[in-house]
């Protein structure tokens, strides 16, 4: 007979408590997207740690990992190459500074800066 681990990830390991006022906090607080003109974006060049390859990093998205993907994917779209979203980067393959910085003055991120 196999015993199972049942996980209640509910009270956050939380077993018992013996104050009577205690109450479980939620921790599930989403990342709530700021609107384009409050973002502050920046946008490099970069070839460390990527074996000589240039590319562009676009930093300081604040909001949700889904909000980002669909920056990068519309990035992508409009420099017409390849790349990904980790950690809150923006990554896109080659040097496309001047038109990522194009497309985001365009679309209402006001506070881009190019370095």
């Amino acid at each position: 007979m196999s015993m199972s681990k049942k996980n209640n990830s509910g009270s956050g390991g939380l077993v018992f408590s013996t104050d009577p006022n205690f109450k479980v906090e939620a921790d599930n607080q989403e990342s709530i997207t700021i609107t384009p003109g409050e973002q502050k974006l920046r946008v490099a060049m970069q070839t460390k740690h990527r074996a000589g390859k240039i590319v562009t990093l676009v930093t300081g998205f604040e909001g949700k990992q889904e909000d980002a993907e669909i920056l990068g994917k519309q990035l992508r779209n409009f420099c017409g190459t390849g790349g990904s979203v980790k950690d809150g980067e923006i990554i896109l393959q080659g040097d496309h500074r001047d038109k990522a910085a194009q497309f985001l003055l365009k679309n209402g991120f006001v506070k881009t800066k190019k370095i």
